[in-house]
């Protein structure tokens, strides 16, 4: 092709050089661009708005990944009680992770905080505890997306079993995490 081109110049260079036109020459893809490679995702923090069942994860203030997920059996509202199927509200951190957990891993939120202890001694109930972001259950696994058709867990939040690797290994014990209504 080199050789094709350095041929029209010197024609072109014999005949009236005020016509000649200027050619710009593309570059030819001689492969096929690399696909599928995946970064190392980090996220300082996460925004779960239960309204719209997502989980966002943010890095320095910067949304970098969002997950659909499935919420405790009674999502509106927030937590009052252990056994009442909510998902608790508020602002929380990850203070612990469950790699054996009966769930494919577990992130654990600090819930209950002060305000949740206070409110359900004042109700005389237990404040209950225990919620995590999780995989699914190994029987249902199959599910994959599809468990987020309905809200299932006792006020956890689920997401599939690619999602908490991913989101396990994005998300530092310490992270902030913030449960919108």
């Amino acid at each position: 092709m080199l050789l094709h081109l350095l041929a029209a110049a010197l024609v072109s260079a014999a005949g009236d050089s005020s016509l000649n036109l200027a050619t710009v020459a593309t570059p030819t893809v001689t492969r096929t661009p690399t696909t599928g490679i995946k970064g190392v995702l980090e996220a300082d923090s996460m925004v779960v708005e239960k309204a719209h069942h997502t989980l966002t994860l943010f890095q320095q203030g910067v949304a970098v990944r969002t997950y659909q997920v499935a919420l405790g059996k009674q999502p509106t509202g927030d937590k009052e009680r252990i056994g009442d199927g909510r998902t608790p509200e508020g602002v929380y951190y990850i203070d612990f992770r469950n790699a054996q957990s009966k769930y494919h891993k577990a992130l654990h939120i600090s819930y209950p905080d002060a305000a949740h202890k206070q409110r359900a001694n004042a109700l005389g109930v237990a404040v209950g505890g225990d919620i995590m972001i999780h995989g699914l259950p190994p029987a249902y696994a199959s599910l994959g997306a599809a468990h987020r058709e309905f809200d299932w867990t006792n006020g956890c939040i689920a997401v599939t079993d690619d999602e908490i690797e991913e989101i396990w290994r994005a998300v530092p014990n310490g992270a902030v995490i913030q449960i919108k209504p």
